[in-house]
């Protein structure tokens, strides 16, 4: 059984999802001035929007549910999304999910590191996002 090595600072970049996790970051940055492991994950295909909008009504107990890859991966597009908003400089955030009043819970065991790790955003420091899409100027 082959298995993948050890994910680091200095190898990540050879992750076969990080250039996906590249570009659906800088897309999501062009638009707004932070970014969430939840829209990484739509912008990648593995979590559709309709699956999203249920959980965040409730009516889905586990967000990993309807991930659509293994645990094994989702927890790797973590830590390569961690790894890579890092190097672009952006802050650490912890964002509450909840629906009328209840936390919306990420993973089924609930255990507060996955938990943490869903929940936080990363956000553009200073006062100009570099990220941003240029504006058109209306040519």
């Amino acid at each position: 059984m082959s298995h993948l090595p050890k994910l680091t600072v200095a190898n990540y970049r050879e992750f076969k999802d990080h250039s996906k996790i590249e570009v659906a970051v800088l897309r999501i940055l062009s638009r707004q001035r932070s970014v969430s492991p939840i829209e990484v994950f739509v912008k990648m295909g593995l979590l559709t929007t309709a699956d999203l909008a249920r959980w965040e009504k409730g009516h889905i107990p586990a967000l990993e549910r309807v991930i659509r890859c293994n645990l094994t991966r989702a927890s790797r597009i973590l830590s390569l999304l961690r790894f890579h908003v890092h190097d672009l400089n952006l802050k650490p955030s912890t964002t509450a999910y909840q629906h009328h009043g209840q936390r919306l819970r990420f993973s089924l065991s609930g255990e507060p590191n996955i938990e943490e790790a869903w929940s936080r955003q990363f956000v553009v420091v200073g006062k100009r996002n570099p990220f941003a899409a240029p504006e058109s100027d209306g040519l």
